[in-house]
C-alpha cells in the first residue's frame, strides 16, 4: 500500500492547484471521505459493488483508512507515490463486478450488473467525493469563489481520469455538474439498501456502537455533528435521523468556530494556522487501529453487519 510522505517531489497536482490547496485543510480531509461514503451508500450499484468485493466488510473504518491514503497519495503526494496508488487501486478494481441479488428500488432490479470499470459509476465515485470535498470547505473554511469551485471541479476530473475514467463521463463545467448532481439527489434513483442504511448510520454517528472514553468521545462527536448536518434534508430523511433545532444550533456554531479558526490573524501564531493543514491520513490511521482492537477483542466495528458476502452466505 502507497504511503505519502509529504516530499517537495513534483506530483500530478501542483501546490498552486485548488485540489491540494481544498484537500490539505484538514477540517475538509477529515470530514469529506465519511460524508461522501454516507450520501454515496444511496447509490445501489455503488455500495453493493463495493459491499460484496472488498476485504473490509468487516472493518469499514479500516477501509476508509486504506481509500483516504489512496486517495491522499494522488491529492498530495509526488507522481511516484501516486502511481503506486493508481496501480494498486487498478489491480484491485479489475475484478470488481457482479450483480444485485435483490430489488433496490424500481431503478435497480435485481440482476442489475456493476464494474468497478463502468465509466458512470467511475463519475458517481467521483461525484460524491467532489460534492463532499466542495460542501464541507465551504463550510469549515470559507465559501469557494466562482472560479475556485471551476479549478477544483476540473482538479477532480483529472484526478477521476488518473483513476481511469474517461473525461467525458464527467459533466464539462462545474455549473453543469452541480445542475446534473442536485438533480440526482432530487430524483427517484436514491436507494438505501438495508445493510447500506445500518452502514451510513453508523458513519454518520447515528448509531454508535462504543462510546470511546473521553477525550476521543469529544472529537467523534464533533466529527458526527458535522457530517449529519452538512447532509441534504432528505438524506437525513432517509436513514431516519432526527434533527432539530437543537442539533442545527449546535452544528452551526460548531462550524462557525472552525471557519473562524482559519481566519488569518495577525496576532495568532503562525504554528496553528499550520497545524490545520497537511495529510489527514495519520488520523484515519488511529481509527483504524482502533477499529482492529475491537474486532480483536471479538467484538464488532458495527454489529448487525454481516462480515461474509453473498457468495459466501449462500455456498452452492
Amino acid at each position: 500500500m502507497p504511503r505519502t510522505t509529504g516530499t517537495s517531489e513534483p506530483g500530478y497536482f501542483s501546490d498552486h492547484s485548488m485540489i491540494r490547496r481544498v484537500m490539505r485543510k484538514r477540517a475538509v480531509g477529515l470530514t469529506y471521505g465519511l460524508r461522501a461514503l454516507v450520501i454515496g451508500a444511496v447509490h445501489p450499484l455503488l455500495y453493493v459493488g463495493t459491499a460484496e468485493n472488498t476485504e473490509h466488510r468487516e472493518t469499514p473504518y479500516t477501509r476508509l483508512a486504506l481509500t483516504g491514503r489512496l486517495f491522499e497519495a494522488v491529492f498530495l503526494g509526488s507522481k511516484a507515490e501516486a502511481d503506486r496508488a493508481l496501480a494498486f487501486t487498478r489491480k484491485k478494481h479489475s475484478t470488481v463486478r457482479g450483480a444485485l441479488p435483490e430489488d433496490a428500488g424500481v431503478h435497480y432490479p435485481a440482476g442489475t450488473g456493476y464494474s468497478a470499470l463502468d465509466p458512470h459509476l467511475m463519475f458517481m465515485t467521483m461525484a460524491f467525493a467532489f460534492d463532499s470535498a466542495e460542501v464541507m470547505h465551504d463550510l469549515l473554511v470559507r465559501p469557494l469563489t466562482d472560479g475556485e469551485r471551476e479549478g477544483l471541479y476540473q482538479d477532480y476530473v483529472r484526478w477521476g481520469e488518473l483513476f481511469g475514467m474517461p473525461a467525458d463521463a464527467a459533466p464539462g463545467s462545474h455549473r453543469e455538474f452541480r445542475a446534473f448532481f442536485d438533480r440526482y439527489l432530487d430524483s427517484g434513483e436514491l436507494f438505501l439498501t438495508d445493510e447500506a442504511r445500518l452502514v451510513g448510520s453508523y458513519l454518520a454517528g447515528q448509531r454508535v456502537p462504543y462510546a470511546p472514553g473521553m477525550p476521543l468521545r469529544q472529537v467523534t462527536s464533533s466529527f458526527y455533528l458535522l457530517v449529519q448536518g452538512s447532509l441534504p434534508p432528505r438524506i437525513r430523511r432517509m436513514y431516519g435521523m432526527r434533527w432539530g433545532i437543537v442539533d442545527e444550533a449546535a452544528y452551526l456554531v460548531l462550524a462557525r468556530a472552525i471557519r473562524t479558526a482559519h481566519t488569518p490573524v495577525p496576532l495568532v501564531p503562525a504554528v496553528l494556522h499550520g497545524a490545520l493543514a497537511g495529510p489527514s491520513t495519520p488520523v484515519y490511521t488511529m481509527l483504524a487501529e482502533r477499529e482492529r482492537e475491537l474486532v480483536g477483542s471479538g467484538r464488532p466495528s458495527m454489529p448487525g453487519i454481516d462480515p461474509r458476502n453473498r457468495v459466501r452466505r449462500n455456498p452452492a
